[in-house]
């Protein structure tokens, strides 16, 4: 991990926090970490900084944590997603909390799974468990929020309209649509479909409610790639 991240239970004071879980065997194994070193941390959903290690036992470390820095910036951006497969579900989390994607609303589509809605990889725990590992990654502290809509059609007809407001909004989908614009300079509201890509009566929807169709080439891309493409490309 590339920034330590702590929790508010953490805390036993003010400058100071214990760990006791999976952190505290990466600062042994991989930091290789002793008494006096400083290590980058971050208060979740707060300041970053550094802390420095003041007790380090098989069960437990203490840090005096000093935070000085905001995190850095989110990415002008709305991402609609439809759900994807749940083992690579996972890793989307993890990409778009890495690229600093503020907010993900997962959809239904037509070739989403029904199974799919039922995937533990959905439960709340399960979620943070992943954001924080794209979080720790991009050494960044504020958590993505991640919203889910299983009702394609009135959340696009009565929602989407006012999320598409005052923004540049996109669906990436292959076909003879225009490309995907590079370096936009307002906000975006995207949707990337699955990987079979949105049926014509999901795009005519989306596109009706401000989204409009463009693509980055002949190529069927994964999910996590698609993602991670779009966000190079329009940021």
């Amino acid at each position: 991990m590339n920034l330590l991240l702590l929790e508010d239970a953490d805390f036993i004071a003010a400058d100071r926090a214990i760990l006791r879980d999976r952190r505290l065997k990466h600062m042994q194994e991989v930091h290789r970490a002793v008494v006096g070193d400083r290590l980058r941390v971050g208060r979740i959903g707060g300041l970053m900084g550094n802390a420095e290690l003041l007790r380090l036992e098989d069960q437990e470390a203490e840090l005096r944590v000093s935070l000085d820095s905001a995190p850095p910036a989110k990415l002008p951006l709305t991402l609609l997603l439809a759900l994807p497969r749940p083992k690579m579900l996972r890793r989307v989390f993890q990409t778009v909390a890495t690229m600093g994607v503020p907010k993900v609303i997962l959809l239904n589509s037509y070739r989403v799974e029904k199974s799919f809605w039922q995937t533990p990889f959905l439960e709340p725990a399960a979620i943070r468990e992943q954001l924080i590992l794209g979080l720790e990654q991009a050494r960044d502290s504020v958590l993505p929020e991640i919203i889910i809509e299983k009702r394609f059609k009135p959340f696009v007809e009565d929602r989407l309209p006012q999320l598409v407001e005052g923004t540049l909004g996109l669906v990436g989908h292959p076909g003879q649509f225009p490309a995907c614009p590079r370096a936009v300079q307002q906000p975006v509201t995207l949707a990337i479909g699955p990987e079979g890509g949105w049926i014509p009566y999901e795009i005519d929807l989306l596109n009706k409610s401000g989204l409009q169709p463009v693509q980055l080439g002949e190529r069927i891309l994964r999910v996590e790639t698609a993602v991670t493409a779009l966000l190079a490309r329009l940021f």
